[in-house]
This record gives C-alpha cells, structure tokens and sequence, in this order.
C-alpha cells in the first residue's frame, strides 16, 4: 500500500471515530449488558433467587416449541414480504422513473404509507378487517373472521408489513435505476434489443447491487417484525415472532435471564442474515471488479 493510500485510509478512520463510537455507546454496552444477564437465573418476581446458571438460559429457549414456532411464523413472514416487496418495487420504480407527467405526483403518493407510523398502519388494517366495523367483510363473498385463524391472520400480517414497506424498496431501487446508463439501453435499443432483453441483460445486472442492499434493508427489518404483530393479533393464533417472544418474556414475565437470552439469539440471527448478504454482495463487487 503506498503512503498516499495508507494516510487516506487513516483519515477515513479518523472521520469514522465519532460516529463508531456513538454505535458502541448506543449498541455495543447494551448488547454486553444483555449477553451478560442472559448468563443468570434473573427474575424480577424473585430477585433473591438470582444465580449464575451459564448457558442454561439458552438451552431453555432453544429446547422450546415457543421458540421454534416463532423462528418459523418470523421467516414465513419475512420471506413472503420481502419477495412480495421486491417485485411490486421494482414496478413501482419502473413507473416513477420513466412517468413524464405527474412524477412528483406518483412519488408522493406512492411515500404516504411510508410515511405512516407502523402501529398506526396496523391498526388501520385492522379496523378494516373486523368482523364488526371493518369494511372487508362487507365486501361480497369475504365475510370471514380473518384475524380469528392462523392462515387469515398471517394473510392481513403479511398485506400489512407489504402495504407500509414497499414504497422504501421501491425507493431503492429508483435510486438504483438513476444510475443505469441510458446511453448504454438507447445502443441496445438500437442493436433490436427489445423491452425485456433490455430488462434482463443490462439493467438487472446492473441493479445487482442496488437489489442486494434493498434486500438486506428489507430482511433484517422484516425478521425484526414487532409492533405489526402485536396490534393485530399479539401472537394469537400462534402468530408470534421472534421479538414478541422476547417482549413477552421480558416485560410481561419480567424474566430478565430468559428474556436476554431471547434477545441474544436475535440478534444472532440478524448477524447471520446479514454475514450472507453481505457473502453475496462482496462476491458480486469481485465479479464487477474482475469484469472491468
């Protein structure tokens, strides 16, 4: 590395320093609070019987069908979503990018359900589908108490997070869009290339990036699902996430050692979501890199 490079890198880090250590003060000393208190028997009903008990926290919640059931309703949720969210942003990014009239219009609209506060939105849908005061149900043929079985409830939790979150993938990938050379799709236009070869071969591998970040966004806010949950159903019908599990655990038990615990497998999993997103983001930055 020349000095040149070496003193620039040095700088970088210098410029960083602040905002590393404002992360560490915000997340690093919670997170070590929480690693440490998973390690005891600490419960606030029974604060005299607080005892070092290792890892027995966690063998506690891995070895329960509580948990296990709610990794599996976190990523059925997360994954369909997400997919969902990929496809109809990328319309909608398409629509805005290349609408000549009424732009602003369409983006504007398109960010109010952004714009909404999540607990908000959710109790929006579910006013809308009560069997009493909700206007679904009194649609024809859709009278149906949607929020009272699990494949209904899990319909409304999926349209909810779909409806409040697309316009922010949407918004990514215009950004990604913007940056797709028209130069490069007027030569293909010209060369006989039609609409959707355009599509497939220069703007999608060029979006690749772009589309992986969105995902990761997306996923690892998706797989962090609370306030949707817990407005329309509160893990009835065996509707529970991941982050219910552990607010139920620690606020409402007050079980601090189990709850911590719950929290620290969390947050593995999202460090395990995003070490395979970022995995397939470097590898497609090397590809770009060597194809130049």
């Amino acid at each position: 590395m020349s000095r040149g490079a070496a003193a620039s890198r040095r700088l970088a880090w210098l410029l960083c320093a602040p905002a590393l250590a404002a992360m560490l003060l915000v997340a690093a000393w919670p997170m070590l609070h929480a690693l440490w208190l998973s390690l005891f028997r600490y419960d606030l009903r029974f604060p005299d019987r607080t005892e070092f008990v290792g890892l027995h926290n966690y063998l506690s919640v891995l070895g329960s069908e509580v948990w296990w059931q709610a990794l599996f309703n976190t990523l059925l949720i997360t994954v369909a979503s997400v997919s969902v969210e990929l496809v109809l942003g990328f319309a909608f990014a398409l629509v805005m990018h290349r609408a000549l009239v009424g732009r602003r219009i369409v983006r504007t609209a398109l960010l109010v359900p952004y714009g909404i506060i999540t607990v908000v939105a959710a109790m929006a849908w579910r006013f809308a589908f009560d069997p009493v005061t909700g206007f679904v149900d009194a649609l024809p043929g859709l009278d149906h108490a949607w929020l009272a079985e699990r494949g209904p409830a899990f319909f409304v939790i999926v349209q909810t997070e779909i409806w409040k979150t697309t316009p922010f993938m949407a918004l990514l990938l215009l950004a990604g869009l913007a940056l797709v050379p028209e130069e490069l799709l007027r030569a293909a236009r010209v060369d006989g290339a039609g609409a959707v070869q355009r599509f497939r071969r220069i703007t999608l591998p060029l979006m690749r990036p772009v589309i992986l970040v969105a995902l990761l966004f997306r996923t690892l806010d998706a797989f962090r699902i609370f306030d949707t949950v817990f407005v329309l159903t509160r893990g009835a019908q065996d509707t529970e996430s991941v982050s219910l599990v552990g607010y139920n655990t620690l606020v409402t038990r007050l079980n601090l050692g189990l709850g911590s615990a719950v929290s620290v497998l969390i947050f593995l999993c999202v460090l395990a979501i995003a070490a395979l997103y970022i995995r397939g983001f470097g590898i497609d930055l090397s590809r770009r890199e060597e194809g130049r």
